[in-house]
């Protein structure tokens, strides 16, 4: 390769430069081998036939060699892991990972506690409008006062009212619904970027991944979140179908996240295994 491209910086030159360069001297009188005028003129234009050949090819010449470089590096150089990445392929960075996805997911199931309450809040308003329609109507006067002296004590139906509608006022001081949505958020953004920081730092430390349940629930997971993510816009609108399909996928994710621990602390002994500190 080396000498391919010392080929491109030299190239030939044309015929008729060849032919004034080496014409042999025996074949020439010795008044033309005496510098005149008309020789100095020849000489330069010669050099400016050069010059106007290398040109082109000069300025090939760096894109050439750096389409070439990947070509001259030692592959097995280039993806070596001993070592050369440092505090990267050491016990410290591998149990980020660990550590990170621990914390998401207790997260999860704190968004998940956030999302059921505002869930909740939506529901009960429709628990309160159906027992409404199940209460007799009272008596009154014309003048719209009650028909009898003696009111009759709440029902049971109306007490359920009263406690539902109590209670309703208490979940929206809660501001269920800009929470779950903020902590969604921060879910998918994290679980994303640890998702992949995860399978990199296995690459760094051991130059390949390792197929098998942990890395396909974790990709599961990571489609998961992202799919109930896209739901949100229709489910702002009320669409029933979207926020039961999101509610659907984060159980699913929640079952896979569960799924995968005993997988991930395996990983971790492992870990323990064929690394040291830091």
């Amino acid at each position: 390769m080396s000498a391919t491209l010392s080929a491109l910086k030299l190239p030939s030159l044309p015929f008729q430069i060849q032919s004034k360069l080496h014409t042999p001297f025996s074949t020439q009188t010795p008044s033309k081998l005496i510098p005149n005028q008309n020789t100095q003129h020849k000489l330069t234009l010669i050099k400016q036939d050069q010059d106007q050949f290398f040109h082109p090819l000069k300025s090939c010449a760096l894109p050439l060699s750096t389409l070439a470089l990947p070509f001259l590096l030692n592959a097995q150089d280039a993806l070596a892991v001993e070592g050369q990445f440092g505090i990267l392929e050491g016990r410290t960075a591998a149990l980020i990972h660990p550590a990170v996805m621990s914390g998401l997911f207790v997260y999860t199931l704190w968004a998940g506690y956030l999302g059921w309450q505002w869930r909740r809040i939506r529901t009960i308003q429709n628990e309160i409008s159906e027992l409404k329609k199940q209460v007799k109507p009272v008596a009154v006067t014309p003048d719209g006062s009650p028909a009898s002296d003696n009111p009759a004590p709440p029902s049971p139906i109306e007490s359920k009212i009263q406690q539902l509608t109590e209670e309703r006022k208490e979940l929206l001081k809660g501001n269920f619904r800009d929470r779950h949505f903020n902590a969604g958020s921060i879910l998918l953004g994290f679980g994303v970027f640890e998702a992949v920081g995860g399978g990199l730092n296995t690459y760094i430390r051991a130059g390949k991944l390792f197929p098998g349940p942990h890395l396909f629930a974790g990709a599961a997971i990571t489609v998961l979140w992202a799919a109930a993510a896209a739901l949100v816009p229709a489910m702002q609108k009320g669409n029933e179908t979207a926020r039961s399909l999101h509610i659907a996928l984060n159980a699913l994710n929640v079952i896979l996240f569960i799924w995968q621990i005993p997988t991930g602390i395996d990983i971790v002994f492992k870990v323990f295994q064929f690394t040291n500190w830091p």
